[in-house]
């Protein structure tokens, strides 16, 4: 297995050589050379910056486990979200440099802690130096599940570079509309470039598989961050999930949004999610037979260190 990951590894950085020189990693394609310490739209250069990792006990479930998820948060985004929970790193860009093999240790160091897996937050800037980050590592003994945790913001010619090499696909659905996108994420084409990337991610890797602990080994998990006043458009969200990904599929559906950062700019996204706005989607997913996944305690009862419970069968 591991063998085979880094035949898929080093065939990936092949096709990637140069990239940074011209960037296109992500949809903005912002053609900046990146060895040459010009920053694009993600304001991300040459090295990775990492904002901090550690084991996270707060994911869903299945990525936890009893040990936690071996979470490595990156600095910088290619969206702009004016509510971004995680802007302190994702906007403002604290973090530290480091190298490919700095980064390589990292992952060592989180699977020799007992994590269940290496979790990459917000790594769609950053692709090329991960993999070139993974080859070591796997070298090195790395052999727990990838999680590739993102936006949902993605280029379609990088996903399917990851064919084989990640494990798990821990994607955002933000929008159903490019409107909203645009508005609050400075995204205008978000819904075609997410709806394609993940087709791609559960084409790769299918519906999620549990070991007999029910711990994560592979498969696409779908995060839907429930807004105000239907920004979000969750409802038609859904709806594509059934008919385009799979009604197997897991989904996280997430009830925590408050308003931070630049949120306070946008009067009907300046309060948090209401519990009927909630349970109406819950429900939503009930009626289509989107039965596997997490709901989250209603916002005023919502305790961080828990984080849902098994979406029950329809009756």
């Amino acid at each position: 297995m591991a063998n085979n990951k880094l035949e898929l590894i080093k065939r990936a950085n092949k096709a990637l050589e140069g990239s940074l020189g011209s960037c296109a990693i992500c949809p903005r394609k912002c053609r900046v050379d990146r060895t040459n310490a010009k920053a694009g739209y993600c304001r991300a250069l040459l090295k990775p910056m990492v904002y901090s990792y550690a084991p996270h006990h707060g994911e869903e479930p299945p990525l936890s486990g009893t040990k936690g998820s071996g979470t490595i948060f990156f600095s910088h985004c290619n969206m702009k979200c004016c509510y971004c929970q995680n802007y302190y790193f994702s906007q403002l860009d604290k973090g530290e440099e480091v190298s490919t093999e700095k980064l390589a240790g990292m992952m060592l160091s989180l699977q020799d802690a007992g994590c269940h897996n290496i979790n990459l937050v917000s790594p769609t800037h950053y692709v090329p130096q991960i993999l070139m980050a993974l080859e070591p590592a796997i070298k090195g003994g790395l052999k727990i599940p990838i999680v590739y945790n993102t936006s949902g913001y993605e280029s379609l010619e990088t996903i399917k570079l990851l064919d084989g090499i990640v494990d798990i696909y821990l994607p955002d659905m933000r929008y159903s509309d490019n409107a909203m996108a645009k508005r609050y994420s400075d995204s205008p084409d978000y819904v075609e470039r997410n709806r394609e990337a993940l087709k791609e991610m559960q084409a790769q890797v299918g519906d999620l598989m549990l070991d007999s602990e029910g711990i994560a080994l592979k498969g696409l998990i779908i995060r839907l961050l429930v807004l105000p006043n239907a920004v979000s458009g969750t409802e038609t969200s859904l709806r594509f999930i059934r008919n385009d990904i799979s009604v197997n599929v897991y989904l996280s559906i997430m009830s925590q949004y408050y308003p931070t950062f630049k949120a306070y700019n946008h009067k009907e996204i300046s309060r948090g999610v209401a519990p009927d706005e909630y349970k109406n989607i819950v429900d939503e997913a009930h009626l289509l037979g989107l039965n596997n996944g997490w709901i989250q305690e209603t916002p005023e009862k919502f305790d961080p260190k828990f984080f849902g419970t098994n979406i029950p069968p329809k009756e």
